[in-house]
């Protein structure tokens, strides 16, 4: 249903995330105005509103309760992660510890009381046995998004808000479930079998973790997965595997893939592959790495790993799952690697590159560069890397490539998309083309020459020099960043994205597409060789890194930290991304 008019929308958040970008998108290809406010106060709350005179405000992702004096006077819609009923600041994660089927979202007005105001959209879903974000980034997101539409088209048709209205259902006071704090969440190794101990690391997964004891010293844990063969004493160290660990439980086995330092009064930490955060707290993992051949014919369910590659019929797939999408100089190194594996195998005629459920990727790895002995010259390395992969995707011609965009991407994940031949995507992706987020990054990954020739260099400049702003995959495959979109369930889409690869691998025309592929390779390497594209972006890049002015440095390291304006002990305005419509 389109609204009958289009409406002034702030957004209050506490980060621009997931949800808010898709729910912005959403909205302004609706032809609704949204403009962004970030804020961590009541006071920025109020400057924010103030200046900007909304018809009504969405508050898709706020940690901070809205002063009386703005809901008073506006309609404030929140986004609840529950069903109707449903309260509390952990919702998610008892919905994951409870181990309910399904779940829901609830669009309320805000009122003097957490989750208790007027309903005035829901959501519901059936429920992933997978962490906590991944099904905030897809079930939740997806949910959100269509309630906070249904709710502003409800109040569009009835003229606005009102304690009058009969459009709006009262929330019956449900029981406000508690935030779930680390006794709760706290894994007891001597009894707790495999299923208990992944339901507790998803419930808490992207944050805060489950706080656990490693060689008497206190770690948050992250990205929990089954291990069906390794066997030890409940709570031991077994192995590692490209950076995550495997301990015991009483009856099998988990993969711990990142661990957080425990913060103390005067230092904090941030969220490193486990590996490389014990290595820096001092405790020895001594235990054997156990690697995984990248073909092996293993199910998704029996261990974990990063990179799997198999192959039906002329096809090659290769799948790839980094945490967050962030890929280090080690992770890009072993991409290449398998890259070149599928790239040997000239049975086939089609590579499709799957990424991860969450994220195709999101370019270099901030973390661990924060943590290198020297950033500078970690991140460096790290774009290398990556450019060295998307390099060898730009130059095969012995394969047709896809790009099958299951999750968002963002940065130089979006250009290592482009460097396919054909780029699909799911229709919920959010595609974020923009580096200068981080301190004026200019990125490489030969976006100056793949971005362009996919929309031209006016889009170009629109994507990656106007402030930061979402590309949603219906505006994507407009403007031709992408080739088709389709199939908002991940099952549906990658069903999708095989159907599409195996008509191009047999439908008589891949010798005619690999012919024209060749000469317009050629034709470009005339005009301009890549190599000319990748010393001007890391030219731009090393002035980033290594130059007296950059605003890199401490952009990164804002970001790793998840520091915010309290932090700095300073009140800091909202900050507001600038107004802007879809092209």
């Amino acid at each position: 249903m389109s609204p009958s008019r289009a409406m002034q929308i702030l957004f209050l958040v506490s980060a621009h995330n997931s949800l808010s970008q898709r729910a912005w998108i959403a909205l302004t290809e609706r032809g609704h105005d949204v403009t962004i406010a970030v804020v961590g106060s009541a006071s920025a709350m109020e400057a924010a509103v103030q200046t900007h005179a909304p018809e009504l405000i969405v508050c898709p992702f706020l940690k901070t309760r809205i002063p009386e004096s703005i809901w008073q006077r506006h309609c404030c819609l929140i986004v609840h992660p529950g069903p109707r009923g449903d309260r509390g600041p952990s919702s998610l994660d008892w919905a994951i510890e409870l181990d309910k089927a399904n779940w829901g979202v609830t669009v309320l007005q805000a009122n003097g009381e957490f989750d208790a105001g007027e309903v005035w959209a829901t959501g519901t879903f059936s429920m992933r046995k997978v962490a906590k974000s991944s099904v905030y980034r897809h079930e939740v997101r997806r949910a959100a998004t269509e309630a906070v539409m249904d709710a502003i088209d409800r109040l569009v048709l009835v003229g606005g808000a009102s304690s009058e209205r009969a459009d709006a259902t009262s929330l019956a006071s449900g029981p406000c479930l508690p935030l779930m704090t680390q006794e709760v969440r706290a894994i007891d190794w001597t009894s707790d079998r495999t299923e208990r101990v992944l339901r507790k690391i998803r419930a808490a997964d992207g944050s805060p973790g489950v706080l656990d004891t490693i060689d008497g010293k206190h770690f948050h844990l992250f990205g929990a997965h089954p291990e069906q063969s390794l066997r030890g004493q409940p709570g031991e160290l077994l192995a590692q595997r490209d950076g995550a660990i495997c301990r015991a439980t009483v009856d099998g086995a988990v993969w711990i893939t990142h661990l957080k330092r425990q913060d103390s009064e005067r230092v904090r930490h941030f969220k490193l592959p486990s590996a490389r955060a014990l290595a820096l707290a001092d405790v020895e993992l001594d235990v054997p790495e156990i690697g995984i051949a990248v073909g092996a014919q293993v199910p998704e369910e029996h261990t974990y790993r990063e990179i799997a590659y198999h192959e039906h019929g002329d096809v090659g797939y290769l799948r790839f799952e980094f945490y967050n999408g962030a890929m280090s100089t080690d992770q890009s190194v072993r991409l290449r690697e398998a890259y070149a594996h599928a790239r040997a195998q000239r049975h086939t005629k089609v590579i499709v590159l799957l990424g991860g459920d969450d994220y195709f990727s999101n370019g270099i790895h901030l973390n661990e560069i924060e943590a290198a002995d020297d950033p500078g010259i970690e991140s460096w390395r790290n774009l290398h890397a990556i450019d060295d992969l998307v390099k060898d995707i730009v130059t095969t011609d012995s394969h047709l490539v896809i790009s099958a965009i299951a999750g968002d991407a963002g940065a130089g994940g979006v250009p290592l998309a482009l460097a396919a031949d054909y780029v699909l995507a799911r229709d919920d992706t959010v595609l974020n083309p923009y580096y200068q987020h981080m301190g004026g990054l200019y990125g490489s990954e030969y976006w100056t020459y793949l971005l362009p020739r996919r929309v031209g260099p006016a889009t170009t400049a629109r994507l990656t020099g106007a402030p930061f702003r979402p590309v949603g995959a219906s505006e994507a495959l407009r403007i031709g960043l992408i080739d088709a979109a389709f199939a908002v369930d991940l099952e549906d889409f990658r069903a999708c994205a095989t159907a599409f690869a195996e008509r191009i691998a047999h439908d008589g025309l891949h010798q005619a597409r690999l012919c024209d592929k060749r000469r317009r390779r050629a034709h470009d390497e005339r005009v301009k060789p890549l190599q000319a594209y990748r010393e001007e972006e890391l030219a731009r890049c090393h002035q980033s890194f290594f130059g007296p002015a950059s605003g890199y440095h401490e952009a990164r390291r804002r970001f790793v930290y998840k520091l915010t304006a309290h932090d700095d002990a300073r009140e800091e305005p909202a900050r507001i991304a600038v107004r802007t419509r879809s092209f």
